[in-house]
């Protein structure tokens, strides 16, 4: 009851990236690239397991971005043809690869990373990919002229990937739909679909993380227009809570969600965020017991996980580690309480 968990990336180790930045490029190559990740992966997973984190994750140390760290040997895929696109429904502008042709997944992106996790922890396991929706708002497209066509085609071959990491003993595979939020609209007609698709035949738990974004600026910007309460979940929740997804990754600490909105998932495992990512406080363990506390009168104990409330990749590794504890100290007080 209240096991706790993250929801994505961790800080980079300084000799592997350079600190505190989102997507920067490695500081190692070849076989050195690979020893560096592994020991980075293998320090946070220590980490994780002492701050009292019960299901953890590799912290993303095998890729840099966590989109295009998988399409990176996806086929179909031009790197060197960068186009700038408007990500998020416009809300800043990227450069992004497009795709050309029909995409195809030669062999496994994340198996290694995710078979030298499991086999170093006795924790559950956790990996994270990206959301076909997501996907098709960080790429551009010459090739399917459909969003939704797309989006199926990224669908099957993260399913391809997911099967393969499910069959390795990953114990919960999530998929990260950021675009949830920037296309509320469109998640009742295609975007549930597709998630639907990318989780078809798996055995392990599934969950799907929805976040209004990192800490970085233009999201703070964008999330100062939102209104006093963000509401926008209520659009999609619905149809959210009639997909197979078991597990559903929500932003609540220090953010302006009516936690009412919970209630509308009331066959999901709720992942209750309930540490802050956007600012360097560390939340006391009071703090992270009292968010998760609130979310009880929507969300049935055995149903309430308590997690970060996005990735923590652009915090320093202190300040991370700072979280992670205070997080598993939340969670412990709140069992306390509850036995």
């Amino acid at each position: 009851m209240i096991t706790t968990t993250v929801a994505g990336s961790l800080p980079k180790p300084s000799w592997l990236a350079e600190p505190e930045v989102l997507w920067a490029p490695w500081r190692l190559e070849g076989e050195g690239l690979i020893e560096g990740q592994r020991d980075a992966a293998l320090a946070w997973i220590k980490i994780q397991e002492d701050a009292g984190i019960d299901i953890v994750s590799d912290g993303e140390q095998f890729r840099k971005h966590f989109v295009h760290g998988f399409l990176e040997t996806i086929e179909g895929i031009d790197w060197r043809r960068m186009t700038t696109m408007g990500i998020r429904n416009d809300r800043y502008d990227a450069q992004v690869p497009t795709v050309t042709a029909a995409i195809s997944r030669p062999g496994p992106v994340h198996g290694d990373g995710a078979k030298f996790c499991r086999a170093r922890t006795n924790r559950q396991f956790k990996i994270t990919l990206p959301g076909p929706m997501t996907i098709c708002d960080t790429i551009a497209d010459v090739h399917y002229g459909s969003r939704p066509e797309m989006a199926m085609a990224f669908a099957a071959v993260l399913n391809q990937e997911a099967r393969e990491l499910d069959a390795l003993g990953v114990d919960v595979i999530q998929f990260d739909e950021p675009a949830f939020n920037a296309f509320m609209d469109q998640v009742p007609t295609w975007g549930v679909d597709a998630l639907n698709r990318a989780i078809e035949g798996l055995n392990c738990k599934t969950a799907v993380h929805i976040c209004y974004g990192y800490g970085i600026k233009a999201n703070i910007d964008w999330k100062q227009g939102l209104g006093a309460e963000w509401r926008q979940y209520e659009e999609f929740f619905p149809a959210l809570n009639d997909s197979k997804i078991d597990q559903v990754s929500l932003e609540c600490a220090n953010s302006k969600v009516p936690l009412s909105v919970l209630g509308l998932l009331k066959d999901k495992e709720i992942l209750v965020g309930a540490i802050d990512v956007a600012t360097d406080v560390i939340e006391t363990p009071e703090a992270v017991a009292a968010t998760l506390r609130a979310a009880l009168e929507f969300v049935a104990p055995e149903r309430l996980i308590a997690c970060t409330n996005c990735g923590m990749a652009p915090l320093s590794r202190e300040v991370a580690e700072g979280k992670l504890k205070a997080l598993g100290a939340g969670a412990a007080l709140l069992r306390a309480e509850l036995h």
